[in-house]
């Protein structure tokens, strides 16, 4: 059992990606930082992958918290998605900001080093990006 989500872009990042079922539809440009004119109401790869990777995690940390019995319903996840260029190249980078408000500190880091560990997302950049975690 499993779910396939299907997307097609045309256009690279100044495009348009949409969903097949047509539920997620964004236009693209090219970010400013990276040359881009930044039109107005557009999206970008990082930006999708960011709220993806929130998302996800955010769900894992849920999955994490039932498991410890621990209430951590008003959690929030944070993702900042990188990419930058050095001389191999364009690479990405990940930092997943969360804040556990009524969670002791000490937990909250084991919750979400946990997380890490159960989101598919964390295993797929595990080993290919560098991701940074921060509670907050």
């Amino acid at each position: 059992m499993g779910y396939t989500a299907t997307a097609t872009a045309k256009g690279g990042r100044n495009g348009h990606v949409e969903t097949a079922d047509g539920t997620v539809k964004f236009d693209l440009s090219l970010p400013k930082e990276l040359g881009g004119a930044s039109k107005e109401k557009t999206a970008n790869p990082e930006q999708l992958f960011a709220a993806a990777y929130a998302a996800c995690f955010g769900g894992a940390l849920d999955v994490a918290a039932r498991q410890a019995k621990v209430e951590a319903k008003d959690a929030a996840v944070t993702t900042e998605v990188t990419i930058d260029k050095n001389d191999s190249g364009f690479f990405l980078a990940g930092k997943i900001r969360v804040s556990m408000p009524g969670v002791d500190r000490a937990t909250a880091e084991k919750l979400v080093q946990e997380a890490h560990q159960i989101c598919p997302y964390s295993k797929a950049t595990r080993g290919n990006i560098k991701v940074e975690l921060e509670v907050q």
